[in-house]
C-alpha cells in the first residue's frame, strides 16, 4: 500500500482519545491488574515452552517458515555487524533485548563479537540461554575465543536495564530485538521504556535492529475478513473489534503452531519512529520480509546461506510426490512457476500457509546519530 492507503487502513487514534472497547470505564486497579496479568502471561507462556529435538522440529508444519525467519535474522545481523566493523569497531558489544532461549547465540558467535548482554522477562528462558552459552564455550576449540556474556532476567518494559549491567557505563554497538518489541506497545510508558533500554546505551553510530509484525498488514487482513479473525491452519490472528485502532494498547491474539499463543499489540511504526528521535535514533531501513527476501536473494552468498539453513522447501520434492505438509492448494504458486520453467527444474518455496504467516512481519534498522 502507498502512504495514503496505509493511513486510511490504519486510522489510529491519539492516546487520550476515547476507545470503543470500554477501557476508559475501568478503574485504575483493574487496569493495573490487566497489565500485570499480561506481562505474567507472556513470561509464563515462554517459560513453559518445551525444548524439542531436531526430529520434532523437522516434522513441524512451520519447519521451513521458522528457518526462513531465521535466515532473515541472520542476514540482518550479519550485514549490521559488517556496518559496525566498517566504522572501525573491532571489539563489538551487543545487547540482545528479548533473547529468549538463545536462538541467536550462534549468530553472534559466527559474527565474532566481543561481549553480549542477554535480557528477557522469562526467567526459565534466560537460564536456558545461559546454559546454551556455557555449553557452547565448553565445546569450542581452545584456539577460538568466545565472547563474554551477561544474562539478565528483567521486564524491559518496566525496569531500567542499565542499572543491572555488570560493567559500569556499558555501551553497545548493536541492540537486537527480534520478534519482541510488539509486546511493549500495551502502553506509552512501556513502549518508551523498551525503547530507552534499546537505545540509551548505544554508542554514537550504533544500531537498533529488530523484527515485528506489520500493523498495516494485520489491519488490512482484518478489514478484508468476514469476522474478527484471519489466518489458516498454522496461524491465527484475532481482534476484539475493528475500525478503531488506538496508538497504544491495540491488542490482538496471535497463535502460531506450537510456538506462540499470547496477546500482542499493534506497533504503529510512524509513532515508533517519532519516539526513537527522542533517543537520538534515525530510521535507516524498514522492509517487509517479502521485500527483504526479493532484494537479498539476488546475491549468491545469501542464496547459499538459505540452502545451508534449509530456509525453503524443494518443489517438486525429491521423490516426485507432494511434500508432507500438503493440502492440494498449498503449492499452486510453486507448481505454476515450475510449469513456466524448463522441464525437470526444481525451486525453493514456502507453502502458501507458511508464506501467509511469514509475510506479516517487517524488519527495521535505526542508527544513533552522533
Amino acid at each position: 500500500m502507498d502512504a495514503t492507503k496505509e493511513k486510511e487502513a490504519l486510522s489510529m487514534k491519539t492516546p487520550n482519545s476515547k476507545r470503543t472497547r470500554g477501557e476508559d470505564d475501568e478503574s485504575p486497579a483493574a487496569k493495573t491488574k490487566q497489565a500485570v496479568d499480561h506481562n505474567t502471561n507472556v513470561a509464563n507462556h515462554y517459560n513453559q515452552l518445551q525444548e524439542v529435538g531436531l526430529a520434532a522440529r523437522s516434522n513441524s508444519r512451520i519447519f521451513f517458515m521458522r528457518n526462513f525467519n531465521n535466515w532473515v535474522k541472520s542476514v540482518l545481523i550479519g550485514e549490521t555487524l559488517d556496518k559496525v566493523r566498517a566504522g572501525g569497531h573491532r571489539h563489538v558489544s551487543v545487547l540482545d533485548l528479548g533473547c529468549g532461549k538463545g536462538g541467536d547465540l550462534l549468530k553472534w558467535r559466527k559474527g565474532g563479537i566481543g561481549h553480549l548482554v542477554c535480557a528477557d522477562i522469562a526467567g526459565v528462558s534466560v537460564e536456558q540461554c545461559q546454559s546454551r552459552y556455557e555449553d557452547m564455550r565448553r565445546k569450542s576449540h581452545a584456539s577460538e575465543k568466545i565472547f563474554s556474556a551477561q544474562f539478565i532476567t528483567a521486564d524491559c518494559t518496566k525496569e531500567v536495564l542499565s542499572e543491572k549491567f555488570d560493567r559500569p557505563n556499558q555501551t553497545f554497538d548493536i541492540c537486537s530485538c527480534q520478534f519482541v518489541y510488539h509486546y511493549s506497545f500495551e502502553s506509552e510508558a512501556k513502549a518508551d521504556m523498551m525503547l530507552r533500554n534499546a537505545c540509551e546505551s548505544l554508542k554514537p553510530g550504533g544500531f537498533f535492529i529488530g523484527t515485528t509484525p506489520d500493523a498495516y498488514e494485520l489491519v488490512k487482513r482484518l478489514e478484508a475478513s468476514d469476522s474478527l479473525s484471519f489466518g489458516n491452519d498454522i496461524f491465527k490472528v484475532s481482534f476484539q473489534s475493528r475500525g478503531d485502532y488506538p496508538l497504544f494498547g491495540c491488542q490482538y491474539h496471535f497463535s502460531l503452531e506450537q510456538v506462540v499463543n499470547v496477546p500482542e499489540f499493534l506497533v504503529y511504526f510512524p509513532l515508533l519512529e517519532r519516539m526513537a528521535l527522542h533517543y537520538g535514533m534515525r530510521l535507516v531501513s524498514k522492509q517487509r520480509f517479502s521485500q527483504f527476501f526479493e532484494e537479498k536473494v539476488k546475491h549468491s552468498h545469501h542464496r547459499s546461506l538459505m540452502m545451508k539453513m534449509s530456509s525453503l522447501e524443494t518443489f517438486p520434492c525429491e521423490d516426485g510426490g507432494r511434500p508432507e505438509s500438503v493440502g492440494e492448494d498449498e503449492y499452486c504458486h510453486a507448481r505454476e512457476h515450475c510449469n513456466r520453467m524448463a522441464s525437470g527444474m526444481r525451486l525453493g518455496t514456502l507453502s502458501r500457509s507458511e508464506w501467509e504467516a511469514a509475510s506479516i512481519y517487517l524488519l527495521f534498522i535505526f542508527q544513533k546519530m552522533s
